[in-house]
């Protein structure tokens, strides 16, 4: 009942959004829009929260945040709220005051062994939207950072074949959303929780498929990591609660950076504004 309430408001008030998408560019702005967002009606309550266990990362090994060039330990995350905040559906900035920021990583086209180690090395929580045709030659990999760092990472949605779903009919849409929930569970023996819709653009039959498919939130992004920095869809700076879009992608995209660069460029930028990097699902 509480989902049916919550996709049926979703329904009523999203509109489409066709955005540049993360699969055709390495340095996309991927924004979303406003409206979209503030018109989904919020979820009450999560009866489920209070028996979640928190996600407490253990401590950083010595010296690894200069290892990986950064100029300080990462900040520590506080404590997840013991219940989760009324937030909507459709979600790009998680409503906190917690001062933190999440961090998320799409498609799977990147498989780099050193990113695995500084996951671990700085224990630090992302979210790994994959697509199936991109990151399916790939699951070990991501199951290796799936375990790293404490196992405070997580596999999600980003469909089988990251398709344009507003331009497909319900039944598309479901196949691609409910087809990535089923290999995903498969191979990692979690059901995604979350949903990212390829380039951020969705319709009234996406947040349905979503729904019927068992997603409890569509996790789109207020900043997006380009190749040297962040850009912002609101300001010049981060806000609590956002959550940030990086993607897997090697030095033949990243104009011969590598993934573990892009990420250190990243953590500096989050640094600099006084952010730790908490876990969105302990928050969703």
């Amino acid at each position: 009942m509480r989902r049916a309430h919550r996709l049926a408001a979703g329904l009523l008030a999203a509109g489409a959004l066709a955005l540049t998408g993360c699969a055709q560019s390495v340095e996309p702005i991927e924004r979303l829009g406003r409206k979209a967002v503030r018109s989904v009606a919020p979820k009450t309550r999560d009866t489920q929260a209070a028996a979640r266990p928190a996600h407490a990362p253990p401590a950083p090994r010595a010296a690894a945040h200069a290892r990986w060039g950064l100029p300080a330990p990462l900040l520590p995350a506080p404590a997840p709220p013991v219940r989760k905040p009324a937030r909507p559906f459709v979600v790009d900035r998680v409503p906190t005051r917690d001062k933190v920021v999440f961090l998320t990583f799409d498609d799977g086209a990147e498989r780099d062994p050193r990113f695995v180690r500084m996951v671990d090395e700085l224990n630090l929580p992302i979210s790994m939207f994959l697509t199936d045709s991109v990151a399916s030659p790939g699951y070990d990999h991501f199951d290796r950072l799936r375990r790293a760092g404490g196992g405070l990472s997580t596999v999600q949605n980003h469909t089988i074949d990251h398709t344009y779903l507003p331009g497909l009919p319900y039944t598309g849409q479901r196949a691609q959303i409910c087809g990535q929930q089923d290999r995903l569970e498969a191979r990692f023996g979690v059901r995604p929780r979350l949903f990212r819709p390829p380039y951020g653009a969705y319709n009234n039959q996406t947040l349905r498929a979503a729904g019927d498919c068992g997603a409890e939130a569509v996790v789109l992004w207020g900043a997006s990591m380009q190749i040297n920095d962040l850009r912002y869809a609101h300001g010049d700076r981060l806000r609590p609660g956002d959550i940030v879009l990086a993607h897997f992608r090697g030095p033949a995209e990243l104009k011969g950076a590598t993934i573990t660069e892009m990420t250190t460029r990243m953590l500096r930028r989050i640094q600099e504004q006084g952010f730790a990097v908490a876990r969105l699902e302990d928050y969703l």
